[in-house]
């Protein structure tokens, strides 16, 4: 039987099989199944923060110059605000984070007062208990995540792209629940999660809404079998991923969106990603060459097998 896979350097190689697993790939019967923590000695992966308030807890961006002019008091207490698409499109959402709002404070902004207190009939109508629960504390997310720096992976993603858009945010921006927290995050793990070995693994484990690609930090994330790099290794994967960082900071003005779609990447972005892409592939003792990406993700279930054995 004749599949045709795309080879992990980017050229398209048709390959005869003897078998297909699960996964479309000749390769072992292996399932991935879900995991709660990670496979393998990496930062823990969460949620975002979901806020459970009709919208009131949000102000959009058409909204912001009005509310803020009605209710100036409120701005220390304004962050930015992003689910997926946000972070993607570089879109401006902002949300009232009240968390260290003292009582005091908050007497005195009645707008932000009448939002808060939908907020609590909202909740404290719900069928749901928890979120009845909630109700007694309606200025709150349900989550209170706001790490320093972390990095955000969107849990939904095109599938055109070649690579998940992936960043570095701060305690600036409040993530919602379609985007995943990874805090204390280095350069080394933005590398690898970033690199066409993580990326290749993601296209046949992660499920779909319609074709996009819909990340899983239980199924994904955290099954992912890491590398063994030694801190030399390591080194060099940060001095990679920071060139691609630098490479997206050439276009101040291109969202995540512009420079990842394979019709606008430029060029100075898809020369850092290769270089971090071979890094990573060598790690693993692939061939930068000759690895096709069914070969890839078929070593990658061989190694994950084995992790799990030890386990």
């Amino acid at each position: 039987m004749l599949v045709e896979y795309e080879d992990i350097s980017g050229d398209g190689i048709p390959s005869y099989v003897d078998k297909i697993n699960p996964y479309l790939l000749n390769a072992g019967n292996t399932v991935v199944t879900s995991r709660a923590k990670p496979l393998c000695e990496v930062p823990k992966i969460i949620m975002g923060n979901q806020a459970m308030d009709g919208g009131n807890l949000i102000i959009e961006a058409e909204d912001y110059t009005d509310f803020i002019s009605r209710e100036p008091l409120a701005v220390r207490y304004i962050k930015k605000y992003m689910m997926g698409y946000e972070f993607i499109n570089n879109k401006p959402r902002y949300c009232l984070w009240l968390k260290d709002c003292p009582p005091s404070e908050l007497r005195k902004m009645p707008l932000v007062i009448e939002r808060v207190n939908i907020v609590r009939k909202m909740r404290a109508s719900s069928t749901d208990a928890g979120a009845r629960r909630l109700s007694e504390t309606p200025t709150l997310f349900r989550e209170s995540r706001n790490p320093d720096k972390f990095v955000a992976i969107p849990i939904v993603s095109g599938e055109r792209r070649r690579y998940i858009p992936i960043g570095y945010l701060n305690s600036d921006t409040i993530v919602g629940n379609k985007l995943f927290i990874i805090e204390n995050a280095t350069l080394y793990h933005f590398g690898v999660l970033t690199s066409n070995v993580h990326m290749a693994w993601v296209r046949v484990v992660c499920g779909r809404l319609k074709s996009d690609y819909t990340y899983s930090k239980d199924i994904v994330y955290n099954n992912f079998p890491w590398p063994d790099a030694t801190n030399e290794q390591k080194t060099m994967i940060e001095k990679l991923a920071q060139a691609v960082l630098d490479a997206r900071a050439l276009f101040p003005d291109s969202s995540l969106a512009d420079l990842y779609d394979p019709l606008t990447m430029p060029p100075e972005l898809l020369k850092s990603h290769r270089a971090l892409d071979a890094a990573v592939m060598k790690l693993y003792g692939f061939s930068v060459k000759d690895t096709s990406e069914a070969s890839c993700v078929a070593a990658l279930m061989e190694r994950y097998q084995k992790l799990v054995v030890k386990k």
